[in-house]
């Protein structure tokens, strides 16, 4: 089906021969084979009785309700139960209801944590400068990602919730009006056209999804492919944002950065990295498939690598970790090197030796992405 992209990475089609990723991307494997239904299409098929007119307080009580419901109605279907069939023309369904409180915490806004509280559709701006229109700075099939990922249709929005001092994408990410304005019938049909020109997998990435997470959510609406969802993100989301993607995303691919809240706030400009990013990642894992991103940084292997592969093996042992050797000083660390001396260099190759020694030591199951 992929004849250029499999031999552009054999690794992409021999990593399915490892039992170890086989086992902790099960129900992702059994996607890209048919023999399950991605979760938004699951989503759209329980239908939801209220009003959506409802206080936004009750309406967050009836989304526990049918996430719930979901759940069981997931584990029917995966286990051999027929899915139900609705008119969605017709019928409110519980992805309807994720949307509705999606556009409700756009007037307020706190999709990440920073929670800024601007009402974004009249044209208020908070820290990620991003009205209620999102954009779309590039999209295509990426053969760059982990191996089980590959060819991923991955689409990158502008502007970003983070100031990392040496983000590698700060062209887009610093940049909330680069790219090209979406609605979400158009966003769907970019996810609909990679999934026909042969991605397994609709990724969402950036600069970051999280500020673009009504339009997201608002597309799958729009599409109808069996295509697994992908979260590729900083996870530096609030709470509510996580709760209306655990229902609909199947696998996440989010960084962890730093290993305490001091490295976060001096080098991504965060407040609670740790505690806000360790629970989502704990959300994520007991909702999905995780694959997590690890960016070794110079300097940074005892206040962060060590600890973060330390809480990953004690929390979440069955996901996999991607240990990442590609940190190049970029951004305001090149513009300011006497301010960020630390990681004004690459990485050594001792130092990721040590990382990777260590991941073996927990007995983490790692992977390079080639």
């Amino acid at each position: 089906m992929y004849p250029m992209w499999r031999f552009m990475r054999p690794d992409a089609k021999s990593v399915w021969k490892d039992n170890d990723v086989i086992r902790r991307l099960s129900r992702y494997r059994k996607i890209i084979d048919d023999k399950r239904w991605a979760k938004y299409l699951l989503a759209k098929d329980i239908i939801v009785s209220e009003n959506l007119e409802e206080s936004t307080e009750q309406l967050w009580a009836i989304h526990q309700d049918y996430s719930d419901l979901f759940d069981e109605y997931m584990e029917n279907v995966d286990t051999g139960s027929d899915r139900k069939s609705i008119d969605d023309d017709v019928t409110v369904s519980f992805l309807d209801l994720k949307i509705e409180l999606a556009n409700r915490i756009l007037m307020k806004c706190h999709f990440c944590e920073r929670k800024c509280g601007v009402d974004r559709t009249k044209d208020n701006t908070g820290w990620c400068k991003l009205d209620d229109v999102s954009r779309v700075s590039s999209a295509f099939l990426h053969s760059g990602e982990e191996a089980p990922l590959v060819p991923s249709g991955t689409i990158f929005f502008s502007s970003c919730c983070f100031g990392c001092v040496f983000c590698q994408n700060d062209d887009i990410s610093t940049n909330p009006r680069s790219g090209s304005a979406v609605t979400p019938p158009e966003l769907a049909v970019i996810a609909e056209r990679l999934f026909s020109d042969g991605a397994i997998n609709i990724n969402y990435v950036g600069g970051d999804p999280i500020p673009n997470t009504h339009t997201i959510l608002a597309s799958m609406r729009f599409q109808a492919s069996n295509v697994t969802q992908l979260w590729n993100s900083n996870l530096y989301c609030s709470i509510e944002t996580m709760r209306l993607l655990c229902d609909v995303f199947d696998v996440w691919l989010p960084d962890f950065k730093y290993g305490n809240n001091e490295c976060g706030m001096r080098l991504s400009g965060v407040k609670d990295y740790f505690s806000i990013v360790s629970r989502n990642h704990l959300m994520a894992y007991n909702s999905g498939e995780v694959i997590i991103r690890h960016l070794v940084m110079p300097n940074h292997l005892d206040c962060c690598t060590i600890p973060i592969l330390e809480w990953i093996a004690e929390n979440m042992p069955q996901c996999m970790v991607n240990i990442m050797a590609q940190y190049r000083p970029e951004h305001l660390v090149l513009q300011q090197p006497d301010k960020y001396p630390e990681i004004g260099r690459r990485v050594l190759n001792s130092e990721m030796r040590r990382a990777q020694a260590k991941a073996d030591e927990l007995g983490i199951c790692w992977r390079p992405v080639s």
